[in-house]
């Protein structure tokens, strides 16, 4: 059986596409390295999301090598995980829902604050304009809940609000409000991907305070599985096939014809159809691509200019942490510090544009986000046997930990900043580790620009002076260029140019009639906010493209 579409991937650039594709009466098949896990199999059991290997691949199986820069300008070279979420529906699972569009600014960082130096900064060949339809679009299939407010980075919307009310909040919120109203900094309600009502067949939040790392059990968390997979499965006649390793994308000429996978019996089998979209995260996407090399593709799929893999960014920037301690409060102010389950929800973008210290004129700035302390007890109790660098046991440890879990409630701040696509921050084949199956993994060169350090503490600055605000001792900063393994883009950017990208403006490979890229991996530049609403929507978007042009 031919199929008119095969999907490599579940995740936010693969739900999108499945569901519009075979709600429009197409064969849809899609083929997921990982698991089908459903929504009764997901307990808070940190010992299964955050201790164990469950949702990923053993590290011993399916490493990953990482490179990262020392201060002497050499490369440390790491046998790392950097897997994120493996399985129907992708990391979108064990998202912690946080969702903000990208402004309109984003997509012409270059003709908007020039060239960087030492960074290969383009402008997106697509406008916010052009996405707008389709981020709206995703706020009533996900189901985002919020509240819309002026303030002087809000995007322009077709729409007066979010279709779903905001979830609960602590007491921590108002007294965030509070503070940046003191300072002058306007504060937003953070809008997440959790429905704060039922919808259809979807539950609400049921307010576990265990969300981020974590699958949700009353489908109230807007995945890919439960917003896009399953429900085409149950109406349109999806198939999807768990536990399929695709390897290899045999070609004929410039087009796609087959892709071939390991089965969970570790057999091969290959899928035939007409459209091919590839919608595995980045890091296997390109993977992928540089695997399939063939006579008529000695470089890989898309790579005839050398550009698959080239540019990779991240959504990071650092982070912070401080604490308020029950004693320090009011009795009725300390009962409502201790209000579990309820969020903080604020975020701050008005530092989106920033004074470069350095030179005084305005540059990208970017967004601090607002959040309890992950509740994780395990990783809280390990981390209280150090006292600097004094190893701390017997009771000294049993009194820390109770202190710890007692005394006061950690609030913790992210930044997220504009990775600057670099030369030094790629990914290609390793030439030395393979993974079980014999393939070459992926090695990954994770070099930042000083830039994206030099953005990143300006906004600490900013993000501990609200703090401080509020009364908020023991703040720590941790500002680095580390990357984060969930949060990865570019690879395979769009462009106009064969020659300066992988993919058209419609994900389609430049140098193939029917190979489309729908996640993160065509991302030029990836905002100051989370990718995965503009992976939403992007997909969206190239799967209407490909039903009204392409099959």
């Amino acid at each position: 059986m031919q199929y008119d579409v095969c999907i490599i991937g579940s995740g936010a650039g693969g739900g999108p596409p499945a569901w519009l594709l075979s709600k429009a009466g197409f064969r849809v098949v899609v083929l997921e390295k990982g698991h089908w896990f459903k929504t009764e199999h997901f307990r808070k059991d940190e010992i299964t999301c955050c201790r164990r290997t469950v949702y990923d691949p053993p590290k011993k199986l399916e490493p990953r090598v990482l490179e990262l820069p020392e201060s002497d300008g050499s490369w440390s070279r790491n046998i790392v995980s950097f897997w994120n979420a493996v399985m129907v529906g992708g990391s979108s699972n064990i998202m912690s829902g946080y969702f903000h569009r990208m402004k309109p600014v984003d997509f012409k960082l270059l003709s908007t604050y020039g060239e960087i130096e030492g960074a290969n900064v383009v402008d997106w060949q697509i406008t916010y304009e052009d996405l707008e339809p389709y981020y709206t679009a995703i706020e009533e299939l996900v189901g985002i809940s919020g509240k819309v407010v002026p303030h002087k980075w809000l995007e322009p919307r077709s729409t007066p609000d979010f279709p779903f009310p905001p979830l609960k909040v602590n007491e921590v919120a108002r007294w965030l409000d509070n503070a940046c109203q003191n300072l002058g900094i306007e504060i937003i309600p953070a809008p997440r991907a959790i429905l704060s009502v039922p919808n259809d067949s979807r539950g609400s939040c049921y307010y576990s305070n265990y969300c981020g790392s974590y699958g949700c059990a009353s489908d109230a968390k807007g995945s890919s599985r439960v917003a896009f997979i399953e429900p085409a499965v149950e109406n349109y006649g999806l198939e999807v096939r768990p536990f399929s390793h695709v390897y290899f994308l045999e070609t004929r000429g410039n087009r796609v014809v087959k892709a071939w996978y390991f089965d969970r019996e570790n057999k091969k089998q290959y899928v035939e159809a007409k459209v091919f979209i590839v919608a595995t995260m980045p890091v296997e996407t390109i993977r992928l691509l540089l695997l399939s090399k063939n006579p008529d593709h000695p470089k890989g799929l898309g790579n005839d200019f050398g550009m698959v893999g080239k540019y990779v960014i991240y959504s990071a920037g650092g982070y912070g942490t401080g604490h308020l301690y029950y004693d320090d409060l009011s009795p009725q102010n300390a009962d409502k510090l201790k209000e579990r389950g309820t969020f903080i929800n604020r975020a701050v973008q008005h530092f989106y544009e920033i004074e470069d210290p350095d030179t005084g004129n305005r540059i990208k700035g970017g967004m601090i986000e607002f959040m309890f302390e992950h509740d994780n007890p395990i990783r809280k109790a390990l981390f209280q046997k150090w006292d600097g660098n004094r190893f701390v046991y017997g009771t000294e440890l049993k009194r820390r930990i109770f202190n710890y879990f007692t005394k006061r409630r950690g609030i913790r701040f992210e930044i997220f900043v504009d990775w600057l696509p670099i030369e030094d921050s790629y990914i290609t084949l390793d030439d030395k580790v393979k993974d079980f199956r014999g393939f070459p993994v992926a090695r990954i060169r994770a070099g930042h620009h000083p830039h994206d350090i030099k953005v990143g503490k300006v906004l600490a600055k900013e993000a501990e002076r609200i703090l401080k605000e509020m009364g908020i001792t023991e703040i720590e900063t941790y500002i680095s260029g580390y990357p984060p393994p969930n949060l990865v883009a570019g690879g395979c950017r769009m462009s106009a140019d064969p020659k300066t990208g992988v993919t058209d403006r419609f994900g389609k490979v430049h140098t193939l009639e029917n190979l489309f890229i729908t996640d993160a991996s065509t991302f030029p530049t990836g905002g100051s906010v989370q990718y995965t609403w503009t992976i939403y929507a992007n997909s969206l978007r190239i799967a209407e493209f490909i039903r009204d042009y392409v099959i």
